[in-house]
């Protein structure tokens, strides 16, 4: 999803607790990655991994200037094999390192499983601040430091929530002085283009 739809979809939720939820989410998400890369970990459920999540956050890492943001993607299954990049080839061993000045950013829609939890628990209590998008679940929400659900009878799906927490994750930064982002100036022609006209036209 691209800057115009991203500013799109905000229109749409204009005047709905969604905007306000998604960018206390991304403040609380820019908050807590430490200043360098490799500190914010991002791991789904056995059944579903968040590579457009990774992706997104990414190019948000790459457009603001802000490595941190960029996401050592962590998984429940590694294909064995040297034909395997190393950035794909993160297991869930990963969150046993975990610590002090990481985060850990869990995407789970359904159940997240005992064992994702005990895991999770684990990185908590090695001192990884933990964030939660998920669907509600209740054994997940007692352990994040803070979480934003979309749950299944919802307005909003976990997709769409990614897209909104990602774009403000990048848009929370401060400018870099005398630099201005294509991203930023993307997104005010698009606020331009989907505002009414001005009145008397």
């Amino acid at each position: 999803m691209d800057a115009v739809r991203v500013a799109l979809l905000r229109e749409v939720l204009a005047g709905t607790e969604w905007l306000q939820a998604t960018r206390r989410f991304a403040g609380s998400l820019r908050a807590s990655v430490g200043p360098r890369e490799g500190g914010l970990l991002l791991v789904g459920s056995e059944r579903y991994e968040p590579w457009h999540l990774a992706a997104h956050l990414d190019d948000e890492a790459a457009w603001s200037g802000l490595p941190e943001l960029s996401p050592t993607l962590v998984r429940h299954r590694v294909p064995e094999g040297a034909a395997v990049p190393a950035h794909l080839a993160v297991g869930l061993g990963r969150l046993e390192r975990a610590g002090r000045g990481e985060t850990l950013l869990v995407v789970a829609p359904g159940d997240p499983g005992a064992g994702l939890l005990e895991r999770v628990n684990d990185a908590r209590r090695g001192g990884a601040t933990v964030l939660a998008l998920d669907g509600g679940d209740a054994g997940l929400h007692a352990l994040a430091h803070d979480a934003l659900s979309a749950p299944e009878a919802g307005e909003l799906d976990l997709d769409t929530l990614q897209h909104l927490v990602s774009a403000a994750a990048g848009e929370n930064s401060l400018p870099r002085p005398g630099r201005r982002r294509f991203q930023d100036r993307l997104a005010r022609l698009a606020d331009r283009l989907t505002a009414p006209p001005p009145a008397g036209w």
